[in-house]
């Protein structure tokens, strides 16, 4: 197997079914994937690191309105966002994360920023807004990453609750999130993941994208992963970091170790679960249990393919 630079990335699992969205939105859905791959690998191909890879292609992801994360993120009970992201370097065990925030643009990017302070691992709320602010990172009104069909999944949610309607809600209408995993030309691996939480979650919950060895992960010669899913569970079960113990404590393939827990460990706990991940050699993988899980790759031959549900769409050289 190669040890070339690769690069994958999922947009959350619990895709809704095809017919519950055009054509049209699943074609955008799908662009932006692959632009957001186009965005990291350009950065991989010219020689830049797995960290810098990876920030680039979550901010695609959170600049679009089809991603719970960024622009387009999910409401709170209060009808309010509380943004989480976390990045991790695989060469150096060095990460950074911000929970709750509500102004910073691009939370991925306030991650990044507090791991290069080095100052600390995790910021919360106003503290971490107003470092992002101080780091010159760009600020928005909250209302900026208000979109229409969050309003509507939220009254949604809370119009069933108020009337005692047992309807489940799909994976879909609950939660969601961005991440990506990237491999550079120096061998060094590199994750980010970033999260709105999940509709009509109570104010001050925080999952597991922001928490190191839970949502992401990354060591270099083991894996880099990122996870998507109820988040508490991924936290019980320290889902990331697992990955990384399968692998070089237990001695399974990447393969293995996600299958492992994306099908029995995760789904014993009856959730949706996905996460792509990268080992130190070799091509992404990203399993899912759900419906679909929006997800794509750039291959150690340079090819790029995106999904949403089963179909894969393989669009040539990225």
């Amino acid at each position: 197997m190669s040890s070339g630079i690769a690069l994958g990335l999922h947009g959350g699992c619990g895709t809704l079914e095809h017919r519950l969205q055009s054509q049209a939105d699943w074609s955008e859905s799908r662009d932006h994937l692959a632009q957001a791959l186009r965005a990291g690998w350009q950065i991989l191909r010219s020689g830049g690191s797995a960290l810098d890879a990876v920030q680039a292609t979550v901010v695609v992801m959170e600049d679009s309105p089809h991603f719970n994360a960024g622009y387009g993120a999910a409401l709170t009970a209060r009808a309010e966002h509380e943004l989480d992201a976390s990045i991790m370097d695989g060469s150096n065990l060095a990460a950074g994360a911000v929970c709750m925030v509500r102004r910073v643009r691009n939370p991925v990017q306030a991650a990044r920023a507090l791991l290069d302070s080095g100052t600390a691992l995790l910021l919360a709320g106003d503290a971490a807004d107003a470092f992002a602010a101080q780091a010159g990172l760009t600020m928005v009104d909250p209302s900026y990453f208000t979109t229409q069909r969050r309003l509507d999944a939220l009254r949604l949610l809370q119009q069933r609750a108020q009337t005692g309607a047992f309807v489940p809600a799909t994976e879909a209408e609950k939660h969601g999130t961005v991440g990506a995993v990237a491999r550079d030309a120096q061998g060094h691996l590199a994750a980010a993941t970033s999260t709105g939480g999940f509709n009509n979650t109570p104010p001050g919950r925080v999952g597991d994208s922001p928490i190191i060895g839970a949502g992401t992960y990354a060591r270099d010669g083991v894996c880099a992963v990122s996870c998507t899913g109820q988040g508490e569970i991924f936290i019980r079960r320290v889902a990331a970091y697992d990955v990384a113990a399968r692998i070089q404590y237990a001695g399974q393939s990447l393969e293995q170790a996600t299958r492992t827990l994306v099908f029995e460990t995760l789904a014993s706990h009856k959730i949706g679960a996905g996460m792509v991940a990268l080992g130190a050699t070799g091509n992404p993988v990203a399993p899912y249990n759900t419906l679909g899980m929006y997800r794509g790759w750039v291959t150690t031959d340079g090819q790029l393919a995106v999904a949403t549900h089963q179909e894969i769409h393989r669009m040539g050289a990225a």
